[in-house]
């Protein structure tokens, strides 16, 4: 008899010999590193499989990624026992200044009107992907299978068998895909997209500048999109600076001296005199949402879930948010011997997950539409916003929390709760 497929699952009888997991993550990024730590910690049988060799060491070249981790990521990564090794290397961002082009008014949040922590810090992610590699090798628990990639999926009776490439097959209750935008996951579960591109291109490198940044983040909305100087260690900042596809790629070809000039001119003199080090990445910008955030005994987190506009530097953000809601609702029902990979706790975290998500992307979306659009009525009521918001109080701590991550429900993770 041929095998059955639901969604990309073949349907197979059990296999005896296969090891047994609860959680089985397909995809060592971020997300998925982060996921495993939580997991494990809280007693969890879980392994990643990850297609390239792991390397306990930090790469010897800085590559120019760089994430901002806001204060309810920090508050995980301190939950999870991760920060402490990347504590060293991390930036706090003590201030955001939000300004509209060359418009005298601009919008200043400063973290001492929330009680004196910061917003987040600025963390290169060769050290964040060290930071939480340390903390799986501190557990032991945690099973790395590399390089390795699936595959085939066969649904079983009460789990999946996923069959690995030079490692044989593994069984688990539930399969987490946090294997990228273009999860190959989510593809063989059936699981569609809907977003669009956006007329914009990103370029993202490393400044160096002679005065020092203050821990200050500067958002400067210009026609073509947001140009964002961010704090990291040393007097240095990230910078992500969006253009039209055809300015961006002119940009890209200049020299260096004709790549500082262009930098510059658009950042002003309050840095002193700047200059990009390291190498220049560029990538268009686009939105994704995952059609749903569930299969069968299927759940995608971080970039195989979604993918926003960078305009307010949510993106690996939001993966973390994923990472904490899957993490309570696997971790609690294991405690209570359910099953981890059932269609009600998949759909519970669905519902949780997508209003969340569907909710920033909008925003983030609007964000961008407002900001590029060079018509001076809209212009004048833009900034008109920044000024009512900058004056008063409540309405911009509520941003100041937004900024922070820490509004509405959140779970426990991400308050700084262990599972």
């Amino acid at each position: 008899m041929r095998p059955r497929r639901r969604h990309g699952w073949r349907m197979h009888d059990p296999s005896p010999s296969s090891p047994r997991l609860d959680v089985l993550i397909v995809g060592g990024g971020l997300a998925g590193l982060s996921l495993a730590v939580a997991l494990g910690r809280a007693g969890v049988e879980v392994a990643v499989v990850e297609r390239t060799a792991l390397n306990m060491t930090v790469a010897p070249e800085f590559d120019g990624r760089v994430t901002a981790i806001s204060y309810a990521s920090w508050k995980l990564l301190q939950a999870i026992g991760a920060w402490r090794h990347m504590e060293e290397h991390g930036e706090p961002i003590l201030d955001i200044r939000v300004t509209d082009g060359a418009a005298p008014v601009f919008l200043d949040f400063d973290h001492r009107g929330l009680g004196g922590e910061p917003f987040g810090f600025m963390v290169e992610n060769r050290h964040i992907r060290l930071g939480l590699l340390r903390a799986i090798q501190d557990l032991g628990a945690v099973r790395m299978i590399c390089p390795a990639s699936v595959e085939g999926i066969d649904a079983r009776q009460g789990g999946v068998e996923v069959r690995l490439s030079g490692h044989g097959s593994v069984c688990a209750s539930l399969v987490v895909a946090a294997d990228g935008r273009r999860s190959p996951l989510r593809e063989a579960a059936g699981i569609g997209t809907v977003g669009h591109g956006y007329a914009q291109t990103g370029i993202v490198t490393t400044i160096a500048h002679d005065m020092h940044h203050q821990g200050i983040a500067h958002e400067r909305f210009l026609p073509a999109g947001p140009f964002a100087v961010l704090p990291i260690t040393g007097r240095r900042s990230s910078l992500v600076w969006s253009e039209k596809h055809a300015v961006a790629a002119a940009l890209l070809r200049l020299d260096d001296a004709g790549f500082n000039a262009e930098i510059q001119r658009r950042l002003g003199g309050f840095l002193g005199e700047v200059r990009a080090e390291g190498p220049r990445f560029s990538y268009p910008y686009a939105v994704h949402v995952a059609e749903r955030f569930c299969g069968e005994r299927l759940a995608l987190v971080g970039d195989a879930a979604h993918g926003i506009h960078p305009i307010a530097g949510q993106g690996l953000n939001l993966g973390w948010r994923d990472v904490a809601a899957l993490a309570e609702l696997v971790v609690d029902a294991a405690r209570l011997g359910l099953d981890v990979g059932s269609p009600l706790l998949l759909e519970h975290y669905d519902r949780w997950r997508r209003v969340d998500t569907l909710t920033l992307a909008s925003v983030t979306d609007g964000l961008n539409a407002l900001f590029t659009n060079d018509i001076g009525p809209v212009r004048l009521l833009r900034d008109a916003g920044l000024a009512v918001v900058d004056r008063i109080g409540p309405l911009k701590r509520f941003f100041m929390q937004h900024a922070r991550g820490t509004v509405g429900t959140l779970p426990r993770l991400l308050k700084g709760e262990a599972l």
